[in-house]
């Protein structure tokens, strides 16, 4: 019974993270801004560090079945 909400919590995290990272790399790639009003360099980090941290809960929540 346990196992549902850490399917569901990994899945949301990873494709959250995933998702985000994906977007994050195409925004720079771009050299477009990722956060308006923000430094570059400053909001690709802050939203990288995000992503990563996003697919790290989602790899531990699928850790836990």
């Amino acid at each position: 019974m346990e196992s549902g909400p850490a399917i569901f919590a990994g899945a949301v995290f990873a494709l959250f993270g995933g998702g985000l990272l994906l977007w994050t790399a195409v925004r720079v790639r771009q050299r477009q801004p990722v956060a308006h009003g923000v430094s570059p360099l400053a909001s690709a980090t802050l939203a990288g560090i995000a992503a990563v941290v996003a697919l790290a809960l989602g790899t531990w929540c699928f850790t836990r079945l």
